[in-house]
């Protein structure tokens, strides 16, 4: 009887052991956005593109980007970008979203002009991104902040990015 149960009992730990072998979860966490280029153009529209970047150990594909654009500490502006991009793990794309910013935004963009390339403006956005991981069926919703400063683009006038 001895005989018999080992073998079996062997079957058993080794299926045991395989159903374990499934396919790890990748990890999901929360991406970032920020600006990575503004363009002042005629009539005051801005050219805003913001980078989104994956920070999962696995590929997402991230539908829309709704939020608040803040410059200087002044009052912000929303931005509502469609993405409808897929972003492997830990890299990075843009999307581009025009936006009317306030008057006061408008001077402090043009003050940050006349001083140069050595000038910088701080800016904040702060939001949602929706995005789906990948071998997920549900969206999630991610809520994002970022903060950096923005400098005027040496040579190319009317044109700002983030380090």
């Amino acid at each position: 009887m001895l005989r018999t149960s080992l073998p079996r009992a062997a079957v058993l730990a080794t299926l045991v052991l395989l159903a374990a072998c499934g396919p790890a979860k990748k990890s999901v966490f929360p991406p970032t956005v920020t600006l990575q280029e503004v363009t002042a153009k005629p009539g005051g529209t801005w050219h805003v593109t913001l980078r989104v970047r994956s920070n999962s150990y696995g590929g997402m594909s991230f539908d829309r980007f709704q939020g608040t654009l803040q410059v200087a500490q002044l009052g912000g502006v929303l931005l509502d970008a469609r993405i409808d991009q897929d972003i492997p793990a830990f890299a990075a794309d843009v999307t581009r979203v025009d936006i009317l910013p306030t008057p006061e935004m408008s001077k402090a963009l043009a003050d940050l002009a006349a001083k140069g390339s050595s000038g910088s403006l701080p800016y904040a956005i702060e939001g949602r991104i929706t995005g789906t991981a990948e071998k997920e069926d549900k969206p999630r919703t991610f809520t994002v902040h970022g903060r950096n400063w923005l400098s005027p683009v040496p040579g190319i006038p009317d044109t700002y990015r983030s380090p």
